[in-house]
Formats: C-alpha cells, sequence, structure tokens
C-alpha cells in the first residue's frame, strides 16, 4: 500500500514514506514506524545505519499512508503480519536480523522478538508501552470511538521531518492498547540483546515505560539511553546524530557476541 503522493491526508506529504528494503552487509536491521506516521519516521536513521553496511528494511503498516478511517479498518494484528512479511524478506537475505522501531513501532518490534527468539537483538525507541494517558482519556477513547473518527492531535513532534495523519484514528488507537497488553505479557520471554532509548521531552509515552521494558525482560545485554533534548521522536529529533552512533555501538557490540 504505497503513499500517494500530495495526499491531503498526510502531514508532509512530498517526503517519501513507502515501504523499503535498502541492502547491504549480512545483517538486517527491521525498522518499523509508529501509530499514524510512514516510514518517513525511520529512514533518517535507516540511511546512516545503512551507510555503515546494514540492510535495512521498513514496512509500512496497514492503514497508514492512505487516511484516517482507513486506519480504523484494521487491527493490531494486522500490524503484526506486515512485520512478519518484512521479516521473511529480510530473511532470505541476512544471515542475522535485528528488530527494532519507534513508537508503537518499537511495540510491535518487541512483540516479534517473542515470537521469533532466533532474532539477534532489538531496537526500542520511544517504546509506546503505556501512553501518557490517564483512566478517564482511556474511557473516553473507548466511548467516543464507535461515533468519532479521529480528534486532533495536541502537538506534531519533529515536525519538519515527519510525515502522517495530523490526527489520531480513535478505533486504530484502541488497538494499540490491546497490543500493550499482549506485550507486557510476553516481556519475560525476551532474550535478546536490548537497546532501549526515549527522550527526556517525550509527552507521548509515559517515562515508566523505558524503565519498565528494561527490568522486565531477560536479557543479559541490555541499554536504556535517554536523550536530554529529544521529543518523542527521538529519531527524527535533535540529537538524531547522537542516538545513530549509541545505536552503532550497541549493533556492534552484538555483531561480537555472536561472530
Amino acid at each position: 500500500m504505497p503513499v500517494i503522493t500530495n495526499n491531503p491526508n498526510l502531514h508532509h506529504p512530498d517526503l517519501e514514506g513507502e515501504p523499503f528494503l535498502w541492502q547491504a552487509g549480512s545483517t538486517g536491521v527491521l525498522l518499523v514506524h509508529g501509530y499514524t506516521a510512514t516510514t518517513a519516521e525511520v529512514r533518517p536513521l535507516g540511511r546512516i545505519l545503512h551507510a555503515q553496511g546494514y540492510t535495512i528494511a521498513g514496512p509500512l503498516l496497514p492503514g497508514h499512508g492512505a487516511s484516517p478511517e482507513e486506519a480504523n479498518r484494521y487491527r493490531w494484528q494486522d500490524w503484526v503480519a506486515a512485520v512478519e512479511s518484512a521479516y521473511q524478506q529480510l530473511q532470505g537475505v541476512c544471515q542475522r536480523i535485528i528488530l527494532g522501531g519507534e513508537s508503537t513501532g518499537a511495540v510491535i518490534a518487541l512483540y516479534m522478538a517473542a515470537d521469533h527468539p532466533e532474532a539477534q537483538g532489538i531496537l526500542a525507541y520511544a517504546p509506546a508501552l503505556k501512553l501518557n494517558l490517564n483512566r478517564w482519556d482511556v474511557f473516553r477513547l473507548h466511548l467516543l470511538a464507535p461515533f468519532v473518527t479521529a480528534m486532533p492531535k495536541a502537538r506534531l513532534d519533529a515536525d519538519s521531518l515527519w510525515q502522517g495523519y495530523r490526527v489520531n484514528p480513535l478505533k486504530g488507537a484502541i488497538q494499540l492498547l490491546h497490543l500493550q497488553k499482549q506485550v507486557r505479557r510476553r516481556l519475560p520471554e525476551l532474550r535478546q540483546p536490548l537497546f532501549v532509548m526515549q527522550g527526556r521531552l517525550d509527552a507521548t509515552v509515559s517515562p515508566r515505560a523505558p524503565q519498565t521494558i528494561y527490568n522486565q525482560t531477560g536479557s543479559s545485554l541490555k541499554e536504556l539511553h535517554w536523550m536530554e533534548q529529544s521529543s518523542h521522536c527521538v529519531i527524527l529529533d535533535c540529537e538524531l546524530e547522537q542516538a545513530a552512533k549509541l545505536t552503532l555501538g550497541f549493533l556492534r557490540k552484538i555483531e561480537l557476541e555472536t561472530d
């Protein structure tokens, strides 16, 4: 489902948001974008990693790059199926695969890691395991979703580089809540090397989420990094260069462990 050029439903429709596969070395990195976004969200980091010899895949989640109404048609299982397809594609060209993503994409990567213990690592950027929502917010979301397609977003982080919907489709947002529950149960199953990163200025994801993931996984090699000047889109923000440097260092640790 390619992004339609000049799609008026998208913020920055001029950016590249289609699914991609950039081949290079024998280590593949799967980078999954977040809810309401497109692959434009993971391309800047993907380009840096690709330039260092990594094969990079960026799937486009069903319901994204089209319209808010389209986003409400799909379940979280459909998102996972699309990422599974990209994973299988990477398996055909790579010896080792790292699962990664931003926000909802990071939560999908964690879910996939439980299904694929053979995956060699996890990169979780601003993992949306818990949002900055209170109980009333969640109740209101469920109350409105059958009647209201979407609600406007309070802000757009990393505005100049981000592509996606300017609103939050409500039925799709409920699917994220369902996915969160599934992943919380599966965290103790995870044993792969784990890299978690979040911006201190993130107003979308709860600051408790990264520590929860770090504490509850069984990984022997794991890192948690806070980017002091970054918002939710931590791999698009002003500290992208440092985020990429830390990521590359972690990937090299994985390669040293598995060579």
